[in-house]
């Protein structure tokens, strides 16, 4: 027994449509496991309402960025350009000279 035309079109069109998603959500994912640099770097560029409204977004960052840390375990180390980019910091260079607070985001 044959297909309607119909009926294929549309397991056509349902297939390319969740491969598409798969490749995003791979895309978006491997994006997350970058450093910050580049995540930013690509994110920038990302459309965030699919992102973060079509893809389950919150719990992949989640994922991709859970560390495996104990409380008392000290930080990695790690590199990033300060807000002017004219230079880099590195966290190790302030390890044991005095507290360093970490700010992620916004805070106006």
């Amino acid at each position: 027994m044959k297909m309607p035309k119909a009926l294929t079109w549309l397991i056509r069109g349902v297939a390319v449509v969740a491969v598409a998603y798969v490749a995003f959500f791979a895309t978006i994912l491997g994006a997350m496991l970058q450093p910050p640099e580049r995540f930013g770097q690509i994110m920038k560029r990302a459309p965030a309402a699919l992102v973060w409204g079509l893809l389950p977004g919150p719990r992949m960052w989640l994922w991709a960025r859970g560390g495996h840390l104990a409380e008392g375990e000290a930080a990695p180390d790690f590199t990033l350009s300060t807000a002017d980019r004219t230079s880099r910091v590195t966290l190790s260079s302030h390890r044991g000279q005095r507290p360093v607070v970490l700010v992620f985001g916004s805070y106006t």
